[in-house]
């Protein structure tokens, strides 16, 4: 559930500009975006290839600095964070989905989740027991003991997904999870996904362009040649199909 008295807002972009390249050979990747992202909701970035979908979410995770403009993230600039505190903000508050998974083939599904544990300081018996309850709460428990190369895509992504919210992330960043999913995976990502919003209180950002995420979304923003559309509100149901 999301926590009381707690600041809801969790990012904003305000007038941000991002370029790349040198004199005369520059590309506007983001253009004059603003945007604020709150805990409990799903915000889908919805836009095809090269619209600036990716470079806009690593725009909000701090990982890219913007040209102009200015990136709040947690109430606070990311102009003003060292960079050790940028770095201990990612691994203890952010959580990332990528569409090909980024999963340790030689370990296990709760290895692979009780390593990131261990990065952020837990011992490794108490990283395994976390990781095992982790698993169990989100229903996926009976994937633990398997490695990686024996799960289905659409199993992947659920494990990438359990590994993104290990440390108890509030900002979860998905850069196209259901790309290459069949509809029946994809729904069960996607639903997965909506359960952390609604359920768990994360503020969640998905880019894509997967038309079929739109009816599971708080907010759709449509991106194109680095611009933002108009955001609109969408029902949260999930009566839809993928």
């Amino acid at each position: 559930m999301i926590r009381e008295n707690v600041p809801q807002q969790v990012a904003e972009l305000v007038d941000v500009t991002k370029e790349f390249g040198f004199d005369g050979q520059r590309t506007l990747a983001v253009r004059d975006c603003s945007l604020q992202v709150m805990r409990g909701e799903l915000v889908l970035l919805l836009g095809p290839s090269g619209s600036g979908k990716t470079t806009l979410l690593t725009l909000i995770a701090g990982l890219t600095s913007a040209s102009s403009g200015n990136a709040v993230l947690f109430g606070r600039s990311v102009e003003e964070y060292s960079g050790e505190q940028l770095q201990s903000v990612r691994g203890k508050r952010l959580g990332f989905i990528f569409q090909n998974f980024l999963l340790l083939d030689f370990l296990t599904v709760v290895e692979n989740i009780a390593l990131v544990l261990q990065f952020a300081g837990s011992a490794r018996t108490e990283s395994r027991q976390k990781a095992a309850q982790l698993l169990k709460k989100l229903e996926i428990e009976h994937l633990s003991e398997r490695f990686p190369a024996s799960l289905s895509q659409g199993e992947k992504q659920r494990v990438a997904i359990a590994r993104a919210i290990a440390n108890d992330a509030e900002l979860i960043l998905a850069d196209e999870p259901t790309a290459s999913l069949e509809s029946a995976q994809g729904f069960a990502v996607i639903r997965l996904l909506h359960r952390l919003a609604k359920e768990w209180g994360k503020c969640v950002v998905v880019a894509s362009h997967d038309l079929r995420l739109k009816e599971f979304a708080d907010r759709v923003l449509y991106m194109q040649d680095g611009r933002i559309g108009t955001g609109i509100a969408k029902g949260s149901s999930l009566n839809g199909t993928l």
